[in-house]
């Protein structure tokens, strides 16, 4: 079942970087929802905000107690507050440009391509997958790399 998904873009600049970032962004979260094992079984709904370092370096600062900017932040939403008959939302993704684009230099990676596996990894953990202790980390990371890789996008372990 296709997720609904709200793309609010903070920082013009993402789209002067890449002006299919919006497309990127939905194409990588419905995937993420589709093919994880842990889908929601009935309607869902998500937020992506496309933001700069000062606004995700303010949120990591106020909610993870972590003064600086990181490539993306995942807030899950609480799954008992959805109403019956209604879509679950899954929570909120915000990205920071800067960190995304310095991030994808120095990895020799396409934008888009680090874009798309940002955002996998972001919706993956609204859906409660973590990567705290190794196991997590093997099945999250495996369970990315099969999404992106339906992407057409490579292993970004590798």
């Amino acid at each position: 079942m296709p997720a609904t998904i709200d793309i609010d873009i903070q920082d013009r600049l993402w789209l002067a970087r890449l002006r299919t970032a919006r497309a990127v962004c939905r194409r990588a979260a419905q995937a993420a929802v589709h093919e994880a094992p842990r889908r929601p079984k009935t309607a869902a709904v998500l937020a992506i905000a496309l933001a700069g370092d000062a606004a995700v370096r303010a949120l990591n600062r106020d909610f993870r107690h972590k003064d600086k900017p990181t490539n993306v932040l995942s807030f899950p939403a609480d799954a008992r507050a959805t109403l019956p008959g209604q879509p679950r939302f899954l929570g909120d993704i915000v990205l920071a440009r800067q960190t995304v684009a310095r991030e994808a230099r120095a990895q020799r990676k396409r934008f888009a391509d680090h874009l798309a596996h940002l955002v996998v990894h972001g919706t993956l953990h609204l859906l409660g997958y973590d990567h705290e202790v190794e196991a997590q980390a093997q099945r999250m990371e495996t369970l990315e790399v099969r999404i992106l890789a339906g992407l057409g996008v490579a292993d970004p372990y590798a």
